[in-house]
């Protein structure tokens, strides 16, 4: 597949309203397995609020188990992908550009706090649990938002500052130099074509020399970075795209486990197997069994 054939994992963001540039998703999802979204970053900061069902969101290559009541925080520039792990998973998307944030005077706010988030030096703990506040101050910004009464612009912003400084005062985890920012999202842009290659073609034998060509580097140096970023070798990866896609044949298809395996690039039904079961703790012919288990 031709380079610049390949869709980029930087997804764009259009805001309904480019005034008041918020938005909001409800998502239900249904089938166990089932993505909930691909490989993908922003430079948006982004909530995920769970009101109902279990899921596997995975953040810069840490995998996060969350139920009801969690909050994810997606700050700029994190590289997430999302897994259903219930049969009725509902939960509330709350996105925020960085613009809705600034003030139009240079204060001590804008200085200390808002640009530091909007330029990403400051990064927060992704997975939030059982935080009163933090899930009263989320409840009270998607109800205002759904009701749209008169004056809910000023209430939501209210709600999103009140939500940052409780964010701040409680879960900051890194403190980046403008220059890490920068460097980190040009290597995120350069590897989007690689992501997006890998999801569409796991089921064939990919070569690192291949994907290496495609982005200019040598085998060393495109290894390296992309075990920084990811934190996964190029293999662990594919095998970890692949082993997901099979765990959603074995609990929504007919499909035999031989045929799963094929499917999903293992030639291998025993090699399969014991792979499935290193990553998911359980034998794809439990799961088979026991569709509702993990």
């Amino acid at each position: 597949m031709e380079l610049e054939k390949l869709l980029s994992h930087r997804e764009p963001m259009d805001m309904p309203d480019p005034l008041f540039p918020i938005k909001l998703h409800r998502t239900h999802a249904n089938e166990y397995g089932s993505l909930l979204f691909n490989h993908h970053w922003h430079e948006h900061i982004e909530f995920l609020f769970f009101i109902e069902g279990e899921a596997m969101i995975e953040c810069n290559s840490e995998r996060l188990y969350v139920s009801a009541g969690d909050l994810v925080v997606l700050n700029s520039t994190d590289l997430h992908h999302g897994i259903n792990l219930s049969d009725n998973l509902f939960y509330f998307a709350v996105i925020a550009d960085p613009s809705l944030l600034h003030s139009r005077s240079v204060d001590a706010v804008e200085m200390k706090y808002i640009t530091p988030i909007t330029q990403n030096r400051i990064s927060f703990q992704n997975k939030i649990t059982n935080d009163p506040e933090i899930n009263s101050c989320i409840r009270s910004l998607i109800e205002e938002y759904e009701k749209r009464e008169y004056g809910y612009e000023l209430a939501v912003k209210s709600d999103l500052y009140r939500l940052l400084s409780i964010l701040l005062r409680k879960y900051i985890v890194r403190l980046l130099k403008p220059n890490e920012y920068e460097l980190r999202r040009k290597n995120l842009e350069r590897f989007d074509p690689i992501y997006e290659y890998i999801e569409e073609n796991y089921q064939s034998k990919i070569m690192v020399e291949d994907l290496a060509k495609q982005v200019n580097m040598s085998r060393f140096y495109f290894c390296r970075l992309f075990k920084e970023i990811t934190n996964k070798t190029i293999s662990e990866y594919v095998n970890f795209v692949r082993i997901n896609k099979s765990e959603y044949l074995l609990r929504n298809t007919s499909m035999s486990i031989s045929e799963i395996a094929l499917a999903t690039g293992f030639n291998d039904i025993y090699y399969f197997s014991r792979l499935f079961k290193t990553y998911k703790k359980v034998s794809p012919s439990k799961i088979r069994r026991n569709p509702g288990e993990m």
